[in-house]
């Protein structure tokens, strides 16, 4: 039978179970997740078991990411199966912080990234998303203190986020993207997912093939633009209404003209029905 990890909920207890993970010199991985876990999640479990000898995954739906209008409420929580997920797993530690742990009374500290953070995709259409993310990472990584710290790809602007703040503030942690892990169709692994219909299910996946056929002809010699107005009309024919669709620059996601101005990241975001999808693949 699985071995349960450790649960810490309060700052006191979080340190006291990361001095003892710590003995005999281990290295620390952290695993920053909101719950809900699923496969992708896992797949980041696997890798930080892979870069370091002690696995933290920490659990805390973050209000200061979530617009009034958002679904912070309403956000899956399933902790009993993501215990046994974990347990399965053998991580050594769960953070499960609540909000007045996080946030206490009179806390008036916030992180406000920019570069990344202000490359007209996600913060163009959230734009108090990546503010809420920085401030809460930030944390993480000052109460966890870790060696590495594992985010997938999927949310690939808040990936290159991170990164840049772990760097700038001198936080002593190695960021590590973690590929996106997908369905047999193509359709990115998320926890929100589940909000999805059967009937929208089944469409769901055209996020994914139209960017790969963006890709394919990008490769193939196309200019990006008629490449990208082809795959935002497949995606909008299969009923999802579009954020954007864009090809940036993988590294510091600037606009880009052609395939000669560096490496390439197409990334997307589109509703179907109520439900908001993002995704991104390599070019």
């Amino acid at each position: 039978m699985p071995r349960s990890p450790l649960i810490a909920r309060t700052v006191p207890a979080l340190r006291r179970s990361l001095d003892n993970l710590r003995k005999r010199k281990a290295t620390v991985a952290l695993v920053p997740t909101m719950g809900a876990l699923h496969d992708g999640h896992m797949s980041l479990v696997r890798l930080a078991k892979r870069r370091a000898s002690r696995v933290v995954v920490s659990i805390f739906v973050n209000p200061t990411q979530f617009a009034p209008t958002e679904d912070f409420g309403a956000y899956p929580r399933t902790w009993k199966a993501d215990i046994a997920k974990l347990a399965a797993e053998d991580v050594d530690l769960v953070w499960h912080p609540t909000v007045e742990a996080m946030y206490p009374e009179g806390f008036a500290t916030r992180i406000v990234p920019e570069g990344p953070a202000h490359a007209g995709l996600e913060d163009r259409f959230r734009p108090h998303f990546f503010g809420g993310v920085a401030t809460v990472v930030g944390k993480l990584f000052t109460q966890c203190r870790p060696d590495v710290a594992i985010f997938g790809e999927k949310d690939f602007q808040q990936l290159r986020v991170v990164t840049q703040m772990a760097g700038d503030l001198d936080l002593g942690v190695k960021v590590v993207g973690s590929r996106t892990v997908r369905e047999r169709d193509g359709l990115a692994m998320s926890s929100r997912n589940v909000y999805l219909s059967a009937e929208e299910r089944q469409r769901a996946a055209t996020l994914y093939h139209a960017m790969k056929e963006s890709a394919q002809r990008i490769r193939a010699g196309e200019a990006i633009a008629p490449a990208m107005a082809h795959s935002a009309g497949m995606i909008e024919k299969a009923g999802f209404a579009l954020d954007y669709l864009e090809a940036r620059h993988a590294e510091t996601l600037a606009p880009v003209t052609s395939r000669k101005d560096g490496p390439l990241r197409i990334l997307v975001a589109a509703r179907l029905g109520t439900t908001r999808l993002i995704d991104n693949i390599a070019v």
